[in-house]
């Protein structure tokens, strides 16, 4: 059994479609970010950098003792390494997805962010915030619709680089970008949206979601941008 520590996030989507993806027994522990609850000792001891998701898997391969994992990228690669599915086993393939997963973990998913931030968040709207981050989604969302024009899946067979990069896309919308204007990413988006599996990660959590779009202020009280966006080193 693995406990998955989430919040439905485009981060903790992630997870929540690769569990389904591969089959996984898991249940879900939520960590409501916007009170503050990933600053508990208890998570912070599977989660050094107070974020989700993490994961506590009770059936490591190899068996043993529990092994907890965060940072999603790396719980990827972890559970595809343990289920020996949704990444290839040779060296090319392997590499080939792994710098995908790193292009969404360095580029698409901190961009994005910062363009949800700048266009949705900031109390104050600054132009120069929401045109940077703007032109820079525009782009990423350039660079993955040339290599989905190359096949089907963004790594040629459906891939974890698939499951961490589709709940970025999701919010579209909201960062200021069409999908009309990247014809294999609408493509590649809505086959995703046709998987069983990501129809039930991403579905987890999903009256919290409802109340969030809701929210007049995108999902966050005052208190909640406190908690995420005012963060210091804690000693």
């Amino acid at each position: 059994m693995i406990d998955l520590y989430y919040w439905p996030t485009p981060n903790g989507w992630k997870i929540s479609i690769a569990l389904e993806e591969m089959e996984l027994p898991y249940e879900t522990r939520y960590v409501n970010i916007g009170r503050g609850e990933q600053f508990e000792p208890e998570f912070l001891a599977i989660s050094p950098n107070n974020r989700m998701p993490a994961i506590v898997d009770h059936d490591p391969p190899g068996g043993g003792e529990p092994i907890s994992v965060f940072e999603s990228g790396a719980i990827l690669i972890y559970l595809a390494e343990k289920t020996g599915r949704f990444m290839p086993q040779d060296v090319r393939g392997r590499a080939h997805v792994l710098e995908w997963l790193m292009w969404q973990m360095g580029g698409l998913g901190p961009m994005l962010g910062q363009n949800h931030h700048f266009r949705i968040y900031a109390p104050e709207k600054i132009q120069y915030g929401i045109d940077r981050y703007t032109h820079e989604a525009e782009r990423l969302y350039g660079v993955l619709d040339k290599q989905l024009a190359k096949g089907e899946w963004i790594c040629g067979d459906y891939s974890i680089a698939d499951m961490a990069c589709w709940g970025w896309i999701v919010p579209h919308d909201r960062q200021g970008v069409s999908l009309d204007d990247f014809k294999n990413v609408r493509r590649w988006y809505d086959a995703m949206k046709e998987r069983p599996g990501v129809q039930r990660g991403f579905e987890l959590g999903l009256e919290i979601r409802k109340a969030m779009s809701a929210d007049e202020q995108g999902g966050m009280d005052d208190e909640a941008k406190k908690v995420l966006f005012g963060q210091k080193a804690r000693r």
